[in-house]
């Protein structure tokens, strides 16, 4: 399935129904009184979390999200039935904003987890909520108010415990392919990785098994939107580590090709114009192909990553030299690192509709030229007093 880490879609909730106008009549019930049903709960827009799902493809060639209305209220006191939900499933880490507005709705970052993105609107209440002492019969209901209907912006954070960052071909992938069972494509050219890439990571080094991700297409300008860096570096946020690969092979280089310790810097560069907060995540350093070494290049780096306090490890993914001390080094990192970033604070929205009391809404109707209008029914010449 293609990788889609961004989707722009329609959200519409159902309505709520309509409060109903009824009045019991029945022989020998004399004045049976008012007897108009509730109408029903407008159904919601809802994502729910999956740890089996890793890509927002789903949602990308569905025309809109729309839930059930609430059918309204009934004679003999018949409750409208409320609207069904629409579920829809996406994978952990994904964030949502009204994209109209940018405002932030909510992030799910656990399984199962549910968040309403569009919320049904109410039932109305029937007149038989309205009968007081001084008014019998009313002959006023309240109508069903709208369900939100928003375009929404959906983006795509990977969780993942540790992100891989590097030029192109600084051998992450093939790094991934040795520490975890993921088999990312490799060849010998730039960009051969097009979309993130995760792993579990749990050899006997470790404790405790932790998530890998490989964050491809970073170069220069990639936080301006240059290469492919600039649709992944969004992924980077939720990284609770980083591991900076540099390849210090002995190779044929192109003239203006950047030392080591340049790469470094560039690298560097493209994380803190995207976030600064980044390059203080816990990090190490790791110069790639040792089968193969420079050792001008290797000195560069190691002097580069001194100048850093970053530690630095050597490995070959090709001979899997020195990949258990960089396994373990992460694991340790880990241990004593924080949970995910998250965006502001999570807003809990939750699926459970949180449906005021019958004299909550009572209390809503507009008395007062500050009520909401979309409470009011206009059609009614009884309204309450």
């Amino acid at each position: 399935m293609q990788f889609i880490d961004e989707v722009r879609i329609r959200a519409i909730a159902g309505d709520g129904g309509r409060g109903c106008v009824a009045f019991r009549r029945e022989k020998f019930v004399p004045k049976g009184g008012p007897s108009g049903g509730d109408g029903g709960r407008g159904g919601s827009v809802v994502f729910v979390g999956s740890e089996n799902a890793n890509t927002l493809f789903p949602l990308r060639h569905r025309a809109q999200l729309k839930a059930e209305r609430g059918r309204h209220g009934e004679g003999s006191n018949r409750a409208g039935r409320s609207g069904e939900d629409i579920e829809v499933t996406v994978p952990l880490g994904t964030v949502v904003f009204d994209d109209e507005d940018d405002r932030f709705i909510g992030e799910v970052l656990e399984h199962e987890q549910r968040l309403v993105v569009a919320q049904g609107g109410r039932g109305g209440l029937g007149n038989a909520n309205f009968a007081t002492s001084t008014r019998q019969a009313p002959r006023y209901a309240q109508p069903g108010e709208e369900g939100e209907q928003l375009w929404l912006r959906c983006e795509l954070k990977l969780l993942a415990d540790v992100g891989v960052v590097g030029l192109p071909n600084a051998g992450k992938s093939t790094f991934i392919s040795v520490v975890t069972a993921a088999k990312p494509k490799i060849a010998d050219y730039p960009f051969t990785t097009l979309a993130p890439q995760l792993g579990v990571v749990a050899r006997g080094v470790v404790d405790r098994p932790f998530v890998i991700a490989d964050l491809p297409g970073l170069i220069e300008g990639a936080s301006e939107g240059a290469g492919l860096g600039h649709r992944f570096l969004r992924h980077v946020e939720r990284c609770r580590a980083l591991v900076h690969l540099v390849d210090v092979s002995a190779r044929e280089m192109a003239p203006d090709e950047p030392g080591a310790d340049v790469e470094l810097e560039i690298i560097e560069g493209e994380l803190r114009s995207f976030d600064p907060g980044l390059l203080s995540r816990p990090r190490i350093v790791v110069a790639t192909k040792m089968d193969a070494v420079d050792p001008e290049r290797l000195g560069a780096l190691e002097t580069a990553a001194a100048a850093r306090e970053l530690r630095l490890f050597r490995i070959s993914s090709v001979t899997h030299e020195g990949l258990d001390p960089v396994v373990a080094a992460l694991g340790e990192l880990l241990e004593r690192t924080d949970p995910f970033p998250t965006i502001g604070g999570r807003v809990d929205r939750s699926a459970e509709s949180s449906e005021p009391s019958k004299a909550d809404q009572a209390e809503e109707l507009p008395e007062e030229e500050d009520r909401p209008v979309r409470r009011l029914d206009l059609d009614s010449w009884d309204g309450p007093s």
